[in-house]
């Protein structure tokens, strides 16, 4: 038997995968979040106690060796609709979460740590709900993700829905379609879903302001160097400014890349150069040949600016911004051509 926790419940499978039992947690966003959270943490749920107490298991996770034996099985597939749960609870539950995270940090830059780790929640999410809702408008109207931009799409179906009355409002033009005829019913559905992710993509939005005025009063430093979300970013992989300000520049330029790191040690891949660092416009709009020193660069100017944001309340941003601004042109006129292929270092 195998015990396998979801965001909606706990349960135990048998060797075919199928539910041999089942704890479904409370239909209730707050309930669900205070549960993530624990999970989180590194905690073992009172229904995955209750349920584990029926004999030997198998875990997945490491947090519940205490009730069964280790071992990472793959993930079995359950659809939180077919036991009740819809995909706008889950949206729900995961800014409750955000919220519950932020209301737990007491000092500032906890703040922000963890309102960076709720935006990637909330980005899952939207990610997730994006694919179902894309997936099942098909059905009516598989045409329209070609026709309009991504951004647009769950904001043209929510509020008109049906493929017959997207067309009536001139968003798109059509004279024939492969999609299958719905119900209203199914329409309603449909479009409650697309508000959902509209919300949950404004709630993400809203959450992202919230970083970037954060970071002005934090770290106002590293935020005008490396810009408010990277910043923000850097001292969420760091575990907190004062871990990151701690940290030599050489580590800062790799945080993001601990999976890439890890497989040049164990095979032998080629090291990485950048970790989030690559999101920075100085990097990624850099040619390749010159992004790794750039990256450097800026990791040293980031290291600098968190200490002096950690230990200080001195603004420097604008005199390391010009020195990088300086490094960065000269690498630029020092390596304005990519590098002989086959030519060895010396």
């Amino acid at each position: 038997m195998r015990l396998f926790t979801t965001w909606f419940g706990v349960f135990i499978l048998d060797d075919e995968g199928q539910v041999f039992n089942k704890t479904l947690f409370p239909s209730n966003a707050g309930e669900i979040a205070v549960r993530l959270r624990a999970i989180d943490e590194g905690q073992i749920l009172p229904e995955e106690e209750e349920i584990a107490g029926e004999g030997d298991l198998l875990v997945r996770e490491k947090r519940l060796e205490l009730l069964g034996d280790f071992v990472p099985f793959e993930e079995p597939v359950l659809e939180p609709e077919d036991f009740g749960f819809s995909q706008t609870l889950l949206s729900e539950a995961m800014v409750s979460l955000g919220r519950q995270k932020m209301k737990a940090s007491s000092t500032p830059d906890e703040q922000i740590l963890q309102a960076i780790r709720a935006i990637d929640d909330l980005t899952k999410t939207i990610n997730l709900m994006s694919e179902r809702l894309h997936e099942w408008h098909a059905l009516n109207f598989p045409e329209l993700e070609k026709l309009v931009p991504d951004a647009k799409y769950p904001e043209i179906i929510a509020e008109h829905g049906d493929r017959e009355t997207i067309i009536k409002a001139g968003e798109v033009e059509l004279e024939d379609s492969i999609g299958t005829d719905i119900s209203p019913e199914d329409t309603e559905a449909i479009k409650k879903l697309a508000s959902t992710l509209n919300a949950t993509a404004k709630t993400k939005e809203e959450m992202e302001t919230y970083v970037q005025a954060r970071m002005q009063q934090v770290a106002k430093n590293t935020a005008h160097v490396a810009g408010p979300l990277i910043g923000a970013r850097l001292i969420s992989l760091a575990g907190g400014l004062d871990r990151l300000a701690r940290l030599p520049s050489s580590t800062i330029q790799l945080l993001g890349a601990e999976k890439a790191m890890f497989k040049h040690i164990k095979d032998k891949a080629k090291p990485p150069k950048h970790g989030v660092l690559f999101q920075h416009p100085h990097v990624h709009r850099a040619p390749y040949w010159q992004r790794g020193k750039i990256a450097r660069t800026m990791a040293s100017k980031i290291s600098i600016a968190a200490k002096v944001d950690r230990h200080g309340n001195r603004f420097i941003g604008d005199e390391l911004q010009k020195e990088l601004d300086a490094r960065i042109k000269d690498i630029q006129r020092k390596y304005p051509n990519p590098p002989e292929k086959g030519r060895r270092k010396r």
